[in-house]
Order: C-alpha cells, then sequence, then structure tokens
C-alpha cells in the first residue's frame, strides 16, 4: 500500500489505521501506483481552535479501482490537550470514515491502535477522571464502542491495585523453554517440535541453567528483590519429569542465595497432552504457585483443524491432575474466533471451563501471524462474526461468574480487531502479565530468544527509561554462543545493568 502524508504524523500510525480496514497489508519502499495497489492520501490542516483532517482511499474492486473519503475536526482541548494526540485523533477520525465507507467494518475499538488500550484509561485518571468519566472520554475521543471503552477502563482500574510503589522496585525472571510437542497451526512463536531439534533438549537444560545462574548474579549485585518468576515456551512441560525437576531445583537454589521469595511462580504447562501427576508434583514441590493449563477450545473438530494432539478428555484429566497437586491458582487459556467454531460451540467451552473455577480464564482473540499456516491458506476472516459474539460472551459470563478483568492487550491481525483479556477471581491475578505488559519493573531474560528488558523507576509523568537486551533467537545458536563460551554475553548484561541503574538523568518519555 502506498501512503500519501501531509502534515505532522508519524508514518506508522497512519500505517496502523490502514491494516484496521487492509489486514496484512504490506508497505513497501520504493512500491509504484497501479491497479493493484491501494492507496492512501491524509492531510492535517492546523486551525486555531483544532486540527482538521482529510483522508481518501482507493483500493482494487473486481475489474475496477473503488475509492472512499473521509473528513474530521478535533479541538485542540481534546485528547488531554496534548497536541500531537489530537493530530492523531483527528487523522484516525477522518480515517475511519473512510475506512467503513469502503469496507463496511465497524471496528469495536474505533481508531485506538495500541497494544494497551488501557494505557489510556490510566492516564486519563492521573488526571482526575472518575473511571466513568475515563470511560466515556475514552468512548468519545477514540470512537470506540461503550464497551470497550468501559472494559479499557475496568482494567486499568484492576491494574492500579496490583502497581504499587514497591513492585517498581523489584523484578522479574523470565525462562524460555522453546520447544513443543506439536506445533499448532496458527502459531509463529520460536518453538521447536522436530525429533531432531527435540534431541537438544539435554544440552539446552545445561546451557540454559548456567544462563539462569548468571542472571540470578547480576540481580543480586544490583540489589533486585525478585517479585515473579515465569517459565515459558514453547511448552515447558514437553520436558521429562526428572528434566523439570532439575531445572526447578536450579532456580530454586537461585532464589534461595538472592533471598527471594516471589510473589508469583508460574509454570506454562501449556499443553494437556504433557501433564502428568509427576511433573506437577516436581512443581508443587519447588513452589510453583500459579500453572496454566490450555486446550484452546473444547470443541473436537476445532482442536483437530488448529493441530492440537489432545481431546477434551485429555483437558479435563490434566486438569484435574493439576488441581490435586496443590498449586495455588490454575489459568485456563481458551482463543475465540478459531477456524471451525462457532459462537454455540465456544460458549460451550467457556461454559465448561468455568464451571471448574479455575482462578484464572484468559480469553485471546485468534490473529494469524504472517508464517502461520492459516495466512498461507488464506483463511483469515477480519471482520469475524463469531469472534465478536464469543467474546463478548464471554465478558457477560465472566463477570456473572465473579470474575474480573485485570490485564489486557491487542495484536495486529487479530479477527474482528478484538483483544485478550486476563480474567481473574479477585486476588488471584497473573501478575507477571502485568508486569511485562505494563513496564512496571525490570525483567530478566534467560534462554533462547529471551528478552532482558531493564526499565527505570517513573518520572512524575509516568516515562520511563527502557533498554533491551537479546538473547540469540533459536536454541542452535543460543547453543553454538554456550560452546563457544557465553561469559561474554553475561558480562555484556552486567554491564549494561550497571550503567542503566547508575543513569540519574531525567527518562525519556515512551509512547508505548
Amino acid at each position: 500500500m502506498i501512503l500519501h502524508i501531509d502534515g505532522l504524523l508519524k508514518p506508522y500510525y497512519v500505517q496502523t489505521l490502514c491494516m484496521i480496514f487492509f489486514p496484512g497489508v504490506k508497505f513497501p519502499e520504493g512500491e509504484e501506483s497501479g491497479p493493484e495497489v491501494p492507496e492512501g492520501w491524509v492531510s492535517l490542516t492546523e486551525e486555531d481552535e483544532g486540527v482538521r483532517a482529510e483522508v481518501k482511499l482507493t483500493a482494487p474492486d473486481g475489474e475496477g479501482t473503488r475509492a472512499s473519503e473521509g473528513s474530521a475536526f478535533v479541538k485542540w482541548s481534546a485528547g488531554n490537550g496534548e497536541p500531537d494526540r489530537v493530530r492523531k485523533l483527528a487523522a484516525g477520525e477522518a480515517f475511519l470514515e473512510a475506512g467503513r465507507a469502503m469496507t463496511g467494518i465497524r471496528p469495536p475499538w474505533g481508531i485506538m491502535t495500541g497494544v494497551r488500550p488501557a494505557k489510556v484509561a490510566t492516564e486519563l485518571f492521573r488526571a482526575g477522571y472518575t473511571i466513568d468519566e475515563a470511560a466515556e472520554a475514552i468512548a468519545r475521543d477514540y470512537l470506540t464502542e461503550p464497551g470497550k471503552a468501559r472494559l479499557a477502563a475496568d482494567v486499568s482500574m484492576a491494574e492500579s491495585r496490583l502497581i504499587t510503589p514497591e513492585s517498581r522496585r523489584q523484578c522479574s525472571v523470565y525462562i524460555g523453554i522453546p520447544f513443543c510437542p506439536t506445533r499448532c497451526a496458527y502459531c509463529s512463536f520460536v518453538s521447536y517440535t522436530s525429533p531432531g531439534l527435540l534431541k537438544l533438549i539435554p544440552e539446552y537444560l545445561e546451557a540454559l541453567g548456567n544462563d539462569v545462574d548468571g542472571i540470578f548474579s547480576v540481580i543480586r549485585e544490583l540489589g533486585l528483590e525478585v517479585a515473579s518468576v515465569y517459565i515459558g515456551g514453547g511448552t515447558p512441560t514437553v520436558l521429562t519429569a526428572d528434566q523439570l525437576s532439575g531445572l526447578l531445583a536450579r532456580i530454586g537454589k537461585n532464589l534461595e542465595a538472592a533471598g527471594a521469595h516471589p510473589l508469583e511462580y508460574t509454570l506454562e504447562a501449556g499443553r494437556p497432552d504433557t501433564i502428568t501427576p509427576e511433573k506437577m508434583a516436581a512443581a508443587a514441590e519447588a513452589g510453583v504457585t500459579r500453572v496454566s493449563v490450555n486446550p484452546q477450545s473444547l470443541n473436537p473438530e476445532v482442536l483437530s483443524a488448529i493441530g492440537r494432539a489432545h481431546t477434551p478428555g485429555m483437558f479435563f484429566d490434566a486438569y484435574r491432575v493439576a488441581r490435586d497437586s496443590g498449586v495455588r491458582d490454575i489459568n485456563v487459556d481458551l482463543i475465540a474466533g478459531l477456524p471451525a467454531d462457532t459462537p454455540e460451540s465456544f460458549r460451550y467451552t467457556l461454559d465448561g471451563v468455568a464451571a471448574l473455577d479455575p482462578e484464572n480464564i484468559t480469553v485471546h482473540t485468534f490473529s494469524v501471524k504472517k508464517s502461520s499456516e492459516f495466512r498461507a491458506e488464506g483463511r483469515f476472516d477480519p471482520s469475524s462474526v463469531t469472534a465478536a459474539q464469543s467474546v463478548d460472551y464471554a465478558e457477560e459470563a465472566l463477570r456473572k461468574a465473579g470474575y474480573i478483568p485485570y490485564y489486557m492487550y491487542r495484536q495486529k491481525n487479530t479477527v474482528g480487531n478484538l483483544e485478550n483479556v486476563g480474567w481473574s477471581k479477585p486476588g488471584h491475578e497473573g501478575l507477571y502479565n502485568v508486569y511485562m505488559m505494563e513496564e512496571i519493573h525490570s525483567i530478566f531474560g534467560a534462554g533462547a530468544h529471551a528478552v532482558t528488558k531493564l526499565v527505570s523507576e517513573p518520572a512524575p509523568d509516568g516515562s520511563v527509561r527502557i533498554e533491551r537486551l537479546f538473547q540469540p533467537k533459536y536454541p542452535y545458536e543460543y547453543l553454538r554462543e554456550y560452546r563457544e563460551g557465553a561469559g561474554e554475553r553475561l558480562e555484556a548484561l552486567r554491564t549494561s545493568a550497571r550503567a542503566f541503574f547508575s543513569h540519574t538523568s531525567e527518562p525519556e518519555k515512551r509512547d508505548h
């Protein structure tokens, strides 16, 4: 797609607006105009009272080209009075009018394009708005559906109860196991399933153990308290019971050396077909407080379509094993809008899971990644009615069942332009999710494709400094570096962390 921008707007923002109505569209440099190439023109005019925006879109339509237009005027007093935000609101409102005219799509989140919808509500709360006033302002300025605006405000309010001055001075640890028993058709995470690559696990665990030791040595040197530990993947329970016990023992030794007593210790069990009593017993004995058992659906046809190896019965068995282990909290992941699913079968799934009364239920919306099988096969519906009805039912049913929304994020190429929401029984919220998504404190990452994210304490306006340090992406790269000597990476982390936390200048404001 070709964009023509006249005014003080960042191209990336306009691109995100385009992707609401043209999912998966690309913006290659040097692309030339033609009948098969969609184009967009965005023009801003700044006046004394506000900003006027004009948008024109063209796109191929059979043998010809269709066109649409939109316009908007937004006063300088909107958007909490920030000039850049007023410009975005004007461009977004005009783009929404043109996009709706061309495609018929009415995005529930309006022109809100960011990953973190609750961030806007948080800023409004900081400016003195009540929860009702914040929801009304979001719906008005961002043209969101009232229910979505209220959801953003509710999530922000829940997060505010979990984020304390103490939590901002702490840190978390992420430990990655990038292996799975099989690959889901919708997935593009870095995870490995072939027998040849699974043979790397023993050597990978040896390298990972040394990585964990190094990460914790830096944490101890910095004098940081560990608030949460998250073992993710991939599927960590692809490990044998002995391998999992060994990893947990290594982590436990480091926690003890640091004098750490995490508020939360999560094991992403994930696949029901990898969960055994021995593995769950090892987790409970090691002090794990939260596990995820993720069916995604209780519809056998859906499970087959997405490449899951378990049956609904296997999920219920795995859930029972996790519950009997004594681990405090269980999370269950579901996905709305999956191929072959229907609103009726999603309701059956949601009701069946809610009847188990898990502490957390996370409702994701099907998002097609560029490398997944579904996009390659063209099986992507950007305005999925199934997803919209399923997400609406989940919110209604979970609120009635006593769950609260505490965590939310959005992704590109999500069907229906919808959201992912973590629901929790009060007092059982998944802390790592909030710390990570809201960038509350530093997260130290061990393992292939892990990212260490150093986060400063916030400035008075809420802005923070952030620095990211990346591990090698693939297990074989990670192991090659380990064989050649991982000390250099550890020393680089140590040096970067020392410099970062000794930094005393004003944090740089970041637009998350």
